[in-house]
């Protein structure tokens, strides 16, 4: 994950407390706390983050 390219959410908090990081990978998503970079991810295959993507759009 070292060379992943994490992206802040537009949708964050503009405080910066409710921040949510997302990079794209060839077999899904991972997400992290922005706050909390070190603090571990998880990853969402494709088919799970496009579900997800269509139900929060």
């Amino acid at each position: 994950m070292d060379e992943a390219l994490w992206r802040k959410s537009s949708y964050s908090g503009q405080e910066g407390n409710e921040c949510v990081e997302v990079a794209i990978l060839g077999e899904g998503a991972a997400v992290r706390d922005s706050k909390d970079p070190g603090g571990g991810h998880f990853v969402v295959p494709d088919a799970a983050w496009t579900a997800f993507l269509t139900e929060v759009s």
